[in-house]
């Protein structure tokens, strides 16, 4: 997975010639760091298809206000450089990851 922030953002999502998923968690957030090695093991399952980042909001404030992300965890789907899906909070599970992943794929 793809550590981003302000400064690769643009280059490692926008940019990417590759669908991203960014993984928006915090270090306080007990259901992010839950979500993590999952996450990340879906990450290996999708290399050379779609690259996974994940975004430390609590160091990156200005751009996570910048995508209007207003709970953790959150994951953005981007698709030549455009946010084509968003899950939030609760709807955060490994299955509806997978099943955006696959849509990104579509």
């Amino acid at each position: 997975m793809v550590i981003v922030d302000k400064e690769n953002f643009e280059a490692e999502v926008l940019n990417s010639a590759m669908p991203v998923i960014v993984d928006l968690w915090g270090p306080q957030c007990g259901p992010c760091l839950a979500l993590m090695p999952s996450v990340e093991k879906l990450a290996e399952e999708y290399e050379g298809k779609i690259k996974f980042c994940k975004l430390n909001v609590a160091e990156n404030r200005r751009l996570v206000i910048s995508l209007r992300v207003m709970a953790v965890p959150t994951i953005l789907f981007y698709k030549g450089g455009e946010n084509v899906q968003r899950i939030s909070s609760d709807e955060v599970t490994l299955d509806a990851i997978r099943e955006g992943a696959e849509k990104l794929l579509a």
